[in-house]
């Protein structure tokens, strides 16, 4: 068994590590955004399939930590009342995790990227598009839709929070309910990509070695958080949402 330890340059590790603790330090603030850093800055190192695998365990271990901030209980009830959209993302993701290797994702991330800038720029412009929590036809097309680019791409943070937003869900339930879906989420990646092949013994030791780096730049991104009131959370909630989309775009753009 090779350890990547020793293949990868210091220097590479040390952006690595840097890269890791922005991506925490971000989704410590606005509860999203982790694998949008992380795919963004990984990727100019290393190969996709490869950066892809490195976010597998830090957002797996983040988004834990976010679901169970106000406890198991709170989570649970956060789960129920989200089951339609979890369980097909769910289903979504692990379908199109498998066409990772096999299906161009440009079209996809293309997509939804222009959705997501659209979204963000008209709700700050002072437009707000409204969501019943009681609609359970979006709930499970936006959630849908959502898995199918998260499996492909392993980023499925923006469509979530514009869901989210759109429902004018408050700060801590918000960044409660991330951590639940993304958690689940996370480890519904980590079994598809086990069976797509991307996660191999040396990616693993990859995304391990990462988690670390993203816990303490969570930690970090905590602090300022809970300093945050609800007006500001939204407009930089929304303002992250525009650099993710954009960054969605750049990504299909790429290739």
């Amino acid at each position: 068994m090779d350890f990547i330890l020793y293949t990868i340059p210091p220097s590479l590790w040390a952006y690595a590590f840097l890269i890791s603790i922005c991506a925490g330090l971000v989704k410590g603030i606005v509860g999203f955004a982790l694998p949008m850093v992380f795919i963004s800055g990984l990727s100019l190192i290393l190969p996709p399939e490869m950066a892809l695998a490195g976010l597998i365990l830090p957002t797996l271990v983040t988004n834990g930590v976010q679901a169970l901030a106000q406890g198991p209980k709170a989570a649970l009830v956060s789960t129920r009342q989200f089951s339609v959209f979890l369980v097909s993302g769910l289903v979504l993701l692990l379908a199109s995790a498998q066409l990772v290797l096999q299906i161009p994702r440009e079209v996809f991330l293309g997509g939804i990227g222009i959705m997501v800038v659209s979204f963000s720029l008209l709700q700050l412009s002072g437009y707000h598009f409204q969501v019943r929590r009681e609609n359970k036809v979006v709930a499970f097309l936006v959630g849908s839709m959502t898995g199918f680019v998260g499996g492909l791409s392993g980023v499925w943070g923006p469509p979530t929070v514009a869901y989210l937003t759109a429902m004018n869900t408050k700060k801590e339930d918000q960044l409660r309910v991330q951590g639940v879906v993304y958690g689940l989420g996370a480890v519904a990646l980590l079994f598809a990509h086990i069976t797509s092949g991307i996660l191999t013994w040396s990616t693993l030791q990859l995304s391990a070695v990462l988690v670390l780096p993203a816990m303490a730049g969570l930690w970090i991104g905590r602090r300022f958080q809970k300093h945050i009131d609800q007006a500001l959370f939204s407009k930089a909630t929304l303002a992250v949402l525009v650099v993710a989309g954009l960054n969605l775009l750049r990504l299909a753009w790429a290739g």
